[in-house]
Protein backbone atom coordinates (compact mmCIF):
# COMPACT_ATOMS: atom_id res chain seq x y z
CA UNK A 1 0.00 0.00 0.00
CA UNK A 2 1.46 3.73 -0.76
CA UNK A 3 1.91 5.46 2.22
CA UNK A 4 3.30 8.46 3.43
CA UNK A 5 6.33 8.93 5.74
CA UNK A 6 8.93 11.09 7.11
CA UNK A 7 12.27 10.02 6.10
CA UNK A 8 15.03 10.16 8.30
CA UNK A 9 16.67 13.31 7.16
CA UNK A 10 13.17 14.73 7.70
CA UNK A 11 12.37 15.00 4.05
CA UNK A 12 8.79 13.87 3.15
CA UNK A 13 8.18 11.07 0.42
CA UNK A 14 5.98 8.21 -0.30
CA UNK A 15 6.58 4.15 -0.28
CA UNK A 16 5.63 1.75 -2.38
CA UNK A 17 5.17 -1.79 -2.25
CA UNK A 18 6.54 -3.48 -4.75
CA UNK A 19 6.40 -7.35 -6.21
CA UNK A 20 8.92 -7.74 -8.70
CA UNK A 21 8.76 -10.79 -11.53
CA UNK A 22 12.34 -11.31 -13.24
CA UNK A 23 13.55 -12.15 -16.77
CA UNK A 24 10.53 -10.48 -17.73
CA UNK A 25 10.42 -9.55 -22.15
CA UNK A 26 10.80 -6.14 -21.21
CA UNK A 27 10.16 -3.21 -17.94
CA UNK A 28 6.50 -2.87 -16.99
CA UNK A 29 3.84 -1.89 -14.68
CA UNK A 30 1.82 -5.61 -14.63
CA UNK A 31 -0.90 -4.33 -12.05
CA UNK A 32 -2.11 -3.46 -8.96
CA UNK A 33 -3.01 -6.10 -6.35
CA UNK A 34 -6.07 -5.72 -4.09
CA UNK A 35 -3.36 -4.66 -1.17
CA UNK A 36 -2.45 -1.99 -3.35
CA UNK A 37 1.23 -3.77 -3.72
CA UNK A 38 2.30 -2.19 -7.52
CA UNK A 39 3.15 -5.88 -9.57
CA UNK A 40 6.64 -4.95 -11.71
CA UNK A 41 7.81 -7.00 -14.10
CA UNK A 42 11.54 -6.63 -14.78
CA UNK A 43 13.94 -7.76 -17.93
CA UNK A 44 17.14 -8.16 -15.47
CA UNK A 45 17.85 -11.73 -14.33
CA UNK A 46 17.09 -11.83 -10.11
CA UNK A 47 21.02 -13.22 -10.10
CA UNK A 48 22.58 -10.10 -11.88
CA UNK A 49 23.15 -7.39 -9.57
CA UNK A 50 21.72 -4.69 -12.19
CA UNK A 51 17.82 -5.72 -11.48
CA UNK A 52 17.99 -2.84 -8.51
CA UNK A 53 19.54 -0.48 -10.71
CA UNK A 54 17.32 -1.17 -13.61
CA UNK A 55 14.10 -1.49 -11.35
CA UNK A 56 15.23 2.16 -9.63
CA UNK A 57 15.93 3.49 -13.37
CA UNK A 58 12.54 2.17 -14.65
CA UNK A 59 10.47 3.87 -11.57
CA UNK A 60 12.28 7.09 -12.06
CA UNK A 61 11.01 6.91 -15.36
CA UNK A 62 7.73 6.43 -14.90
CA UNK A 63 7.22 8.91 -11.81
CA UNK A 64 8.96 11.44 -14.10
CA UNK A 65 11.68 12.24 -10.90
CA UNK A 66 15.44 11.75 -10.99
CA UNK A 67 17.25 8.04 -10.58
CA UNK A 68 18.69 9.77 -7.48
CA UNK A 69 14.92 10.44 -5.41
CA UNK A 70 14.05 6.41 -5.82
CA UNK A 71 15.13 4.51 -3.43
CA UNK A 72 14.69 0.57 -2.18
CA UNK A 73 14.13 0.61 1.74
CA UNK A 74 13.74 -2.85 2.35
CA UNK A 75 13.66 -5.85 0.57
CA UNK A 76 16.97 -5.20 -1.72
CA UNK A 77 17.64 -8.98 -2.54
CA UNK A 78 13.69 -10.37 -2.75
CA UNK A 79 10.70 -10.04 -5.15
CA UNK A 80 8.88 -8.09 -2.76
CA UNK A 81 10.35 -4.30 -2.38
CA UNK A 82 9.48 -1.30 -0.58
CA UNK A 83 10.69 1.84 -2.33
CA UNK A 84 11.06 5.62 -1.42
CA UNK A 85 10.23 8.36 -3.45
CA UNK A 86 11.41 11.69 -2.10
CA UNK A 87 8.93 15.03 -2.53
CA UNK A 88 6.32 13.24 -4.20
CA UNK A 89 2.93 12.79 -2.67
CA UNK A 90 1.59 9.63 -2.73
CA UNK A 91 -1.93 10.77 -5.04
CA UNK A 92 0.54 11.78 -7.68
CA UNK A 93 3.07 8.42 -7.46
CA UNK A 94 -0.35 6.33 -7.47
CA UNK A 95 -1.79 8.57 -10.49
CA UNK A 96 1.85 7.72 -12.35
CA UNK A 97 1.72 4.26 -12.06
CA UNK A 98 -2.02 3.56 -13.30
CA UNK A 99 -1.59 5.90 -16.27
CA UNK A 100 1.46 3.87 -17.26
CA UNK A 101 -0.02 0.35 -16.81
CA UNK A 102 0.14 -2.40 -19.59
Amino acid sequence: MTRKYVLHDGKRGSALALRITPRSSRNQIAGVLNDGTVKIHVAADPADETLNRELIAFLAEVLGVPKTRVEIVAGESGRDKLVSILDMDVETAHQRIVAHMD
